[in-house]
C-alpha cells in the first residue's frame, strides 16, 4: 500500500514534466500559466511539415490554454529573421500570426535589428503586443527608446491580478546585427538595468514579476542568484537556442528552443493573503503531432501563396543538398560574388550569415533568401597580403573564395601565387562586415574609402545558379564540385 501511494505521488510530479502535448489545463482562481517561445526566426510554416505555428496553437487548443483566465504567451526575442515567407516582407508575416496566436509581450533580440529602425518601428506598431528592453538606451539621453514603441516593462492585469514583465536585449548587440543600426544606442549590463526598475514595478502595483530576456543560460543563471531577494518568478532566456527549465534560487528558468520547435509551460500560484508565488510545474514540450488551428493556418497559407508567386521560379536544381556548414556552400556564395563582380581578387563572409543549407531538388529564389536571409550588399575592401592573411586568419574565421590555404599560409586560388605583404588586393565583404559586425571593426580601419557596390549579396549567387542551366537530367552538383577542388 505504501508503495503504492509512493508511486502515486512520483506520477503527479513527473507528467506535467515530461508530457509532449496532453497537459490539460485545471484553472484555479490564484493560478498563473505562461506559454513561453524563443528565436522563432519567421518559422510560422516549420522547420519540417506538422511543426508550425498553426500545429503549435492546434495543441494548445487541445490543452485547452485557452480557458485559463490568467494565461501569459510571451517570446524571448528573435522573432522574424529567416525564411523567406518571413525574411522576404521583413517579419510582417510573422507578426501577425503572433497577433493571432495572443502574444503578451516579446523581449527585443539582436535580430529584430535586421532590417534597419524604421522598419523595427514598423513591426511594433503592427503588434498587439509590446516590445519590452529596458536596457536598450539612447547614448545621448539614457533613456529607453520609447518614441520608437520600446518600453522597458508592461504591467498586464489578468483576473484582478497585477503581473510585471520586463525585457532585456543581449548586451552583444552591437556586435550580432548591423552595427550602424544601433550606433545611437547602448545596452546597459542586466543586473543593473533591473535593479533600476524592479522598485519601479512593484510600487505600481506588480504583485508577480516575470523576465523575458534575449540572454543565454549562464547569464540568466547568474541574475536568478544575484537577484533572489527580488523574488522574480520567472527569467525566460533566448539567443543561444538552448533548451532547458529549470528552477534556480526560487524563480523559473527557461528557454524553449527555437524555430518554434517546442514551447514551454510553467505554471503559478499566488497567494492574495500572503502576496507570495508558488511555483506549481514547469517543462519544455515538443510542437509535434498538434492538429492545425484553421485560423493560424489560413494565415500561413495566405503568405505561403505569396511568396511562392513571388519567389517560387525554379532556377537550378541539384541531386544532393548542400549542408550549411560545409565548404561547398561556402565556395558556392563566395565563387558568385567573384563572379558578380570581376574586378575583386578575393571574397570573405562571415559563416553566422549563412543561416540554412539547400535541400535537394528544385532551387528557387526563396531558398536563397532562407540561405542568406539579411538584406546585406557587397562592400569592396582593398587589403594587402598581411592584412588580408590576419582576417583569414582570425579567431572567428570568415567563409572565403578567391584563396586557400597552403602549408602555412596562402595562395591565390587561381594562381598559387603566395599572398604578398607588398600588394594590394580588392576583397569582397559583405556590409554587415563592413560596418564591424562580428568584431570586424579592422576592415573599416584597413581601407576607410571602401567601395560600396549596392549589389545585393544574394544577387550573384542566384545569377550564378541560373546561368549554370541546370536540370534534373543535369544537375548543379557537377558544376559545385570543381569549385572546391
Amino acid at each position: 500500500m505504501k508503495s503504492s501511494v509512493i508511486f502515486l505521488l512520483l506520477l503527479a510530479v513527473l507528467i506535467p514534466l515530461n508530457a509532449c502535448h496532453q497537459v490539460q489545463v485545471t484553472p484555479t482562481p490564484n493560478t498563473v500559466t505562461v506559454l513561453y517561445t524563443n528565436d522563432e526566426h519567421g518559422w510560422i510554416s516549420g522547420v519540417e511539415e506538422d511543426k508550425g505555428a498553426a500545429n503549435l496553437a492546434g495543441l494548445w487548443d487541445e490543452a485547452g490554454y485557452a480557458k485559463d483566465e490568467r494565461l501569459l504567451i510571451l517570446s524571448g526575442g528573435d522573432n522574424w529573421t529567416g525564411p523567406a515567407v518571413s525574411t522576404w516582407h521583413m517579419g510582417e508575416s510573422t507578426v501577425e500570426v503572433m497577433n493571432a496566436l495572443g502574444y503578451d509581450a516579446a523581449a527585443l533580440g539582436n535580430h529584430e535589428f535586421d532590417f534597419g529602425m524604421e522598419t523595427l518601428e514598423e513591426r511594433i506598431a503592427q503588434a498587439d503586443f509590446p516590445y519590452l528592453s529596458a536596457n536598450m538606451r539612447y547614448r545621448s539621453n539614457g533613456q529607453v527608446p520609447a518614441d520608437l514603441g520600446i518600453l522597458p516593462y508592461t504591467i498586464i492585469q489578468l483576473a484582478g491580478l497585477k503581473i510585471g514583465i520586463i525585457g532585456l536585449s543581449t548586451i552583444h548587440t552591437p556586435e550580432v546585427t548591423n552595427p550602424e543600426y544601433v550606433a545611437d544606442f547602448e545596452f546597459l549590463p542586466y543586473r543593473e538595468t533591473l535593479e533600476e526598475y524592479l522598485p519601479r514595478m512593484r510600487q505600481e502595483g506588480a504583485q508577480i514579476i516575470f523576465v523575458i530576456a534575449h540572454i543565454c543560460s549562464d547569464e540568466l543563471t547568474r541574475l536568478a542568484l544575484q537577484l533572489k531577494s527580488h523574488e522574480i518568478v520567472f527569467l525566460g532566456g533566448g539567443h543561444c537556442h538552448e533548451y532547458f527549465a529549470r528552477g534556480v534560487a526560487g524563480s523559473v528558468l527557461m528557454s524553449a528552443g527555437s524555430r518554434l520547435e517546442g514551447y514551454g509551460l510553467a505554471r503559478f500560484e499566488f497567494n492574495p493573503r500572503t502576496g507570495q508565488t508558488r511555483v506549481i510545474n514547469y517543462a519544455n514540450l515538443v510542437n509535434t503531432n498538434g492538429r492545425p488551428n484553421p485560423e493560424i493556418a489560413r494565415i500561413i497559407n495566405r503568405w505561403e501563396a505569396q511568396i511562392e508567386a513571388e519567389l517560387g521560379e525554379v532556377i537550378g536544381y541539384l541531386k544532393e543538398g548542400i549542408p550549411r556548414q560545409s565548404r561547398l556552400m561556402e565556395g558556392m556564395i563566395t565563387h558568385a560574388w567573384l563572379e558578380g563582380y570581376p574586378e575583386a581578387d578575393a571574397a570573405i563572409t562571415n559563416r553566422g550569415g549563412i543561416r540554412e543549407g539547400l535541400p535537394p531538388g528544385e532551387i528557387t529564389p526563396a531558398h536563397i533568401i532562407n540561405v542568406l536571409p539579411f538584406n546585406d550588399t557587397l562592400v569592396a575592401v582593398r587589403l594587402n597580403g598581411d592584412q588580408l592573411t590576419r582576417i583569414l586568419e582570425r579567431s572567428k574565421s570568415p567563409a572565403y573564395g578567391g584563396v586557400k590555404p597552403a602549408g602555412a599560409g596562402w595562395v591565390m586560388a587561381g594562381t598559387g601565387e603566395p599572398l604578398s605583404a607588398d600588394k594590394l588586393y580588392t576583397v569582397l565583404v559583405n556590409d554587415f562586415m563592413y560596418a564591424g559586425g562580428d568584431s570586424y571593426e579592422e576592415l573599416a580601419e584597413y581601407d576607410p574609402d571602401a567601395v560600396f557596390t549596392s549589389i545585393g549579396w544574394r544577387e550573384p549567387l542566384i545569377e550564378w545558379i541560373k546561368n549554370q542551366h541546370s536540370s534534373q537530367q543535369n544537375p548543379l552538383d557537377s558544376a559545385l564540385e570543381k569549385l572546391v577542388q
